[in-house]
């Protein structure tokens, strides 16, 4: 006991020893001195938790694990990154979508590309990311987040997608996306091809049932009224503009450009009103002004909340290769990364990740900027106190409340 002590004493020196300025610069302003700051400040009840059930389900490891807490005989946790069964993030799975309403957020797979119109393999995207964000553990340097402690988020697989009939399966996923965020759960969407963000947002606005803005990242300006023909992933925005909680007006498309951009598309958004910001704006805007632009106009005219809707080949194809349509010339990880998270800022009414093509990607580069964008938003959004706990655990909204309320009945 004595010489835990000291240890303690000792780590408290080096702690208060630590230079207070360094060449004008104080230490304690610094994003990671004060993230380490933040991590001292979480809790570890739901690990603990994770690490019983893993010992309940997965069995008590042999007797020659040093530290048996960490580890079962059975893979049922986060631990090792490349063993597990593939949910996002490892998050329980939730067989049964009828008490999903007892969550905060569902990850919802969405593996549909009938929708292509060049580079099919998008209907691969949800089981790549999935893959992939094993790679992650739930904590974020950064801010100081771990959605393991502060969000209770489940993987509820994918909608069961008809390949051959498209507007069936656009009926397929209208109604499970309604379904879920009629539950008053932010929906994660993994894509599939764009087709998806007309079904995707008609069912947030059937469920939200009041007028909505959508901030859309993309290469593709994804507003024309047909292509080949067909509702594809050329169309999205176009059909979302004539349901009844959603015009043009609110609609914010960011990083559009290049020799990808059909005419009829920019016809239809220069006639219904879109505000289109191309990746050289953004330069000459900067971060900042660009984001208050676009937040300006999706929450105008009376929306009452926002939809964020992300191709991945907005993202320069030299960072995002795996995708149908690459276009050069889009914006940088950091770039995309920060405005997500501004937006995430004010709360969103959920979000998808779209045209991620795993057929296409080398070391799995373009998944893993999919698993990123969506731990940044829902981490901004946690520390917004739009989703979930504070870094002690204490509910920051009335889900948050309920859900807890539940888990201790």
């Amino acid at each position: 006991m004595m010489m835990a002590n000291q240890k303690d004493k000792e780590q408290k020196s080096k702690e208060e020893k630590q230079p207070e300025e360094i060449r004008g610069v104080k230490t304690q302003d610094l994003q990671g001195e004060k993230a380490k700051r933040h991590e001292k400040e979480l809790t570890d009840e739901m690990l603990k938790k994770e690490q019983e059930r893993a010992h309940k389900h997965g069995l008590e490891p042999a007797e020659s694990i040093e530290k048996p807490e960490e580890a079962s005989t059975f893979v049922r946790g986060e631990l090792p990154h490349f063993a597990g069964i593939n949910t996002f993030l490892k998050a329980p799975f939730l067989e049964d979508i009828n008490q999903v309403g007892e969550h905060e957020v569902a990850v919802i797979g969405c593996p549909l590309d009938t929708g292509t119109t060049y580079r099919p393999g998008p209907r691969f995207g949800p089981e790549g990311m999935r893959r992939i964000s094993g790679l992650y553990t739930p904590y974020y340097y950064e801010l100081g987040i771990d959605l393991r402690e502060q969000l209770d988020i489940v993987d509820v697989g994918d909608i069961f997608i008809t390949p051959a009939n498209i507007e069936k399966a656009f009926d397929q996923i209208t109604k499970a996306v309604e379904y879920v965020r009629g539950q008053g759960v932010f929906p994660v969407i993994l894509g599939g091809d764009h087709s998806i963000g007309f079904p995707t947002a008609r069912g947030i606005m059937n469920a939200f049932g009041r007028k909505i803005g959508i901030i859309h990242f993309d290469r593709h300006i994804d507003t024309q009224r047909k292509d080949l023909d067909e509702r594809m992933h050329t169309t999205p925005f176009y059909w979302a503009a004539h349901e009844k909680h959603f015009d043009m007006g609110n609609l914010v498309q960011i990083g559009i450009g290049g020799w990808q951009v059909p005419r009829p598309g920019v016809e239809e958004g220069r006639k219904q009103g879109s505000l289109v910001i191309t990746v050289e704006d953004m330069e000459r805007l900067g971060i900042e002004k660009t984001a208050e632009m676009a937040l300006e106009t999706a929450w105008s005219n009376g929306a009452e909340g926002v939809y964020l809707s992300f191709d991945i080949d907005s993202i320069d194809p030299g960072f995002c290769p795996a995708t149908g349509w690459p276009e050069p010339g889009g914006l940088y990880p950091r770039e995309a990364l920060a405005l997500v998270k501004r937006f995430a800022n004010e709360g969103l009414l959920g979000m998808e990740i779209v045209e991620v093509s795993p057929p296409f990607d080398v070391s799995d580069i373009t998944s893993l900027m999919g698993v990123r964008l969506i731990c940044d938003v829902l981490a901004a959004q946690v520390v917004a106190g739009k989703l979930g706990r504070t870094r002690a655990g204490e509910p920051q909204t009335e889900k948050a409340r309920q859900t807890d309320q539940r888990k201790a009945a």
